[in-house]
């Protein structure tokens, strides 16, 4: 048996706000902060939390700090349009493998339950269904979604999620030209900025370790950035700087082993912090040093990389504005609008004790 939710206070205000709403208790826009906070005897955080969900949701626009909130065209009526059922696919085989999508998908699901929604993740990840399209579109089609939301999806499943009449939002996935709404990350100016300071280091075999999804059935975006650069710096590219590995434990072992065997790279780019640090732990045992041997670049910001000391090579970003984009994409859909666009934010590249120079040794 599942556990019972608690619902907190904000959520119960923003019920009652969504209500009152839907009842045309207010019109063009809602009275203040403190008058709110007195009508419904909870304090002003309280007010001001559930205010900005349901802006988030649409249903408020704000006018700039210390005025009243408007309500949006068509709001109420959005307020009371029904609920849908959001149905979101993983990629790996549990929420805890990566810690940093696991609090964004987190934070997605309660936003959407806290505006109505119904949430729920599919039952086998793309990881556990082994990336086969066919048995992954026959999951989605089962699970009788309203909407899906598909986290880092592969190319030829979003290019089937692309054709479907069920609406579907690519988070962080290769949707790249399709017809589909997408947010995520911009990770090419990033990527681009992290293989320049790496070829400033005097830095040629470079490596970058990502997903199949991120190399097949092309390189993308991100990854077709990282050999553009080091091509225009004079290297010759080709499969040791973005090779195939068998995604698992022992595959990745028994790539670093064979990188590490002839020819080894002096700096790495590892897309996923469990993978930074089980690399760590490989260059360890074999008495590997870094940066002094080899820089290490993480493309993720797991908080978990937060303990390393000196500071790892990373690339921070927001998560913030990633999740009220899958939340008003939702609501917008609840509403009856088709959305497809493409919406991407910023991450920064920060370079950290895990770079040096090309060791001379």
């Amino acid at each position: 048996m599942n556990p019972v939710r608690r619902i907190s206070l904000i959520e119960l205000t923003t019920e009652h706000l969504r209500t009152g709403l839907q009842a045309g208790r207010w019109s063009g826009s809602l009275p203040g902060e403190p008058r709110l906070a007195k009508e419904l005897d909870v304090g002003r955080g309280t007010i001001r939390n559930a205010l900005r969900q349901l802006e988030v949701e649409g249903v408020l626009t704000g006018n700039g700090q210390g005025r009243s909130r408007g309500i949006a065209a068509g709001g109420a009526a959005g307020a009371g349009a029904p609920p849908l059922r959001v149905g979101i696919l993983r990629h790996d085989v549990r929420l805890t493998d990566n810690l940093q999508t696991s609090l964004v998908l987190t934070e997605i699901m309660h936003s959407l339950e806290a505006a109505g929604h119904r949430v729920f993740f599919c039952k086998k990840s793309q990881i556990e269904l082994k990336h086969e399209v066919s048995r992954l579109t026959r999951q989605l089609v089962e699970c009788r979604a309203d909407t899906w939301v598909v986290e880092a999806g592969s190319r030829p499943l979003l290019e089937w999620c692309a054709s479907q009449q069920t609406p579907c939002l690519a988070l962080y996935g290769r949707a790249e030209g399709l017809p589909l709404a997408s947010t995520g990350l911009d990770p090419v100016p990033v990527t681009r900025a992290a293989t320049r300071h790496l070829l400033a280091l005097g830095h040629r075999r470079i490596v970058l370790i990502v997903r199949e999804a991120h190399r097949k059935p092309t390189p993308g975006r991100p990854e077709r950035a990282f050999l553009e650069e080091l091509a225009a710096h004079g290297v010759v590219t080709g499969d040791y700087h973005l090779p195939n590995w068998e995604e698992s434990p022992a595959g990745f072992s028994g790539l670093l082993e064979r990188l590490f065997r002839h020819s080894p790279p002096t700096a790495l780019f590892i897309d996923e912090a469990a993978r930074y640090i089980a690399a760590l732990d490989f260059l360890a045992r074999r008495g590997i040093k870094v940066p002094e041997h080899v820089s290490l670049v993480s493309n993720d910001d797991d908080p978990a990389l937060a303990w390393c000391h000196p500071g790892i090579a990373r690339m921070p970003w927001d998560p913030k504005p990633i999740i009220r984009r899958v939340v008003r994409w939702v609501n917008a859909v609840r509403k009856g609008k088709v959305d497809r666009r493409a919406i991407t934010f910023p991450a920064e590249f920060v370079p950290g004790g895990s770079t040096g120079p090309v060791w001379k040794g």
